[in-house]
């Protein structure tokens, strides 16, 4: 019976997974933009239920954006689904000012790339080199640094927050170039079962209710059984009990076989020689 309900558990999540080309089709919020596929979903163009929490997409001017409540909207540039790389674009040029704002931390995202502990300072007065300034992120009474380290902290600046980033500053580096690289823990059977939860929970409720309902078939039908046995094999033992001979009618009696007929009647029969 187990192996009857296995087969029609997978049964279902196969036929299931042949309905996600039907109910969860690709889709784009523009010609040239990236496809959108699982765990990934566009609002308004694929269904609620085709994309994990927290991966929903919008068309915004001709462009794929998603939303971080930390910091606003992200433009999307690409996605690498066999990788898992979601590559993003701030929309004001200013890859450290998300840098410094962006809380992955209760999204299902964190960096592609490998993180390293970097320190803002907010500086009343330019620093000498090698220090950098952030052009998007300063102005010309206040200029903003990203520092890997540093000992005494000048008089002219004050620190703003230390942050694990994938990379300081570099005016050799455009904003667009590198992109906001991030990816996604959600493994492909996680973003199958989002996908089809309430389908798949009410296929697994009713196989859930059929296997309880055969197993306590099958308990009880054991348990007549094991009665019904223990029954008989006493009843026979008890009458054994009663019959008693002496040595010589057992020696008489090596032959007869005693039985019992239709309602317990007892009779004895002789076995051929």
């Amino acid at each position: 019976m187990a192996v009857i309900i296995f087969f029609l558990l997978f049964s279902s999540i196969f036929l299931n997974t042949e309905a996600i080309d039907k109910n969860c089709p690709p889709a784009k919020c523009f010609p040239n933009g990236p496809e959108i596929l699982f765990p990934f979903s566009i609002k308004g163009l694929q269904p609620q239920n085709c994309s994990h929490p927290g991966f929903k997409l919008l068309c915004k001017e001709n462009k794929t954006t998603i939303h971080f409540p930390s910091y606003g909207d992200l433009v999307v540039k690409s996605i690498s689904y066999d990788s898992k790389r979601l590559s993003l674009l701030d929309p004001e040029n200013c890859v450290h000012q998300v840098f410094l704002n962006l809380d992955l931390s209760r999204t299902p995202f964190r960096y592609y790339y490998t993180l390293k502990n970097y320190t803002y300072l907010n500086c009343s007065a330019p620093l000498p080199r090698p220090f950098v300034q952030v052009p998007c992120m300063s102005g010309s009474e206040y200029h903003v640094y990203v520092v890997a380290s540093f000992g005494v902290v000048p008089d002219s600046c004050k620190p703003v927050k230390t942050v694990a980033i994938p990379f300081s500053y570099s005016p050799y580096l455009a904003d667009d170039s590198f992109g906001l690289g991030i990816t996604w823990d959600v493994t492909r059977r996680e973003d199958f079962v989002t996908c089809f939860s309430a389908a798949r929970g009410k296929v697994l409720s009713i196989l859930v209710f059929i296997f309880m309902v055969a197993t306590l078939v099958s308990v009880k039908t054991y348990c007549s059984r094991s009665a019904w046995f223990e029954k008989l094999c006493g009843y026979y033992y008890a009458t054994l009990k009663r019959v008693k001979f002496s040595p010589r009618e057992a020696r008489n009696q090596g032959k007869t076989s005693v039985g019992y007929g239709n309602h317990g009647s007892e009779f004895r029969s002789m076995l051929p020689k």
